[in-house]
């Protein structure tokens, strides 16, 4: 039976941070509580990137967030690594359309833990939904450098023309979105925004954060 109902799922999506050390000059555990005492509702940790924590670091870091998130009661979502994520206790992974198959995570997770996928179309969305994502992400929005990977840019109308091809499941935005552009993210029927360098990046992180949560609850109401 699934732990992660749809709207439980909805609920978590509205404020959704990614970090990892990469993402930040300052130390991410300190930034993270900063970011959940703003408004987070979600953290996502991913550990990718030029100057990545490997091995014993890497699992440290996963430790020391995964007991903050904890403590507040907020989900704890590892990127890509199943491993990781079933070592540390996480409530769920997320995975990209290159990183694994979606149907082989939820297998290994189980399904008491939350699965994301990544899609940037119709096609891409049934078939993490087939393999039993909890929930897409979709993206990018608007350019973004925090991926070097990063896809062409979809902007809101990706969200809109996945709701439109009937994909109901829960959906959260992606990829350079910032306080100027949330509202019309959330507006394509997005259930949640997620961010890395508006909130990891910014000179003040609780305020950055109580911004976002401020438009996501508007938009939600």
């Amino acid at each position: 039976m699934r732990r992660w109902d749809a709207e439980a799922v909805r609920r978590a999506l509205q404020l959704y941070l990614v970090m990892g050390s990469v993402n930040t000059t300052r130390d991410p555990v300190e930034v993270l509580r900063q970011a959940i005492t703003g408004g987070i509702t979600l953290f996502q940790f991913r550990e990718k990137g030029t100057g990545a924590l490997t091995g014993e670091a890497r699992l440290a870091l996963a430790l020391r967030l995964r007991e903050v998130c904890s403590q507040h009661r907020i989900p704890f979502i590892v990127n890509d690594d199943v491993e990781l994520a079933v070592a540390v206790e996480a409530d769920g992974v997320h995975v990209g359309q290159e990183d694994a198959d979606a149907a082989l995570v939820r297998a290994r997770i189980g399904e008491g833990r939350m699965l994301g996928v990544s899609a940037h179309s119709a096609l891409e969305a049934r078939h993490a939904v087939q393999a039993g994502a909890d929930y897409l992400g979709v993206g990018p929005m608007y350019p973004t450098r925090s991926k070097a990977d990063a896809h062409a840019v979809l902007g809101p109308a990706g969200v809109a023309e996945l709701r439109a091809a009937g994909i109901a499941v829960p959906v959260v935005g992606i990829g350079g979105i910032t306080p100027d552009t949330a509202a019309a993210v959330m507006a394509a029927e997005a259930d949640g925004i997620a961010v890395i360098s508006a909130i990891a990046g910014a000179a003040d992180v609780h305020a950055a954060t109580a911004q976002l949560a401020a438009i996501t609850r508007t938009e939600q109401a």
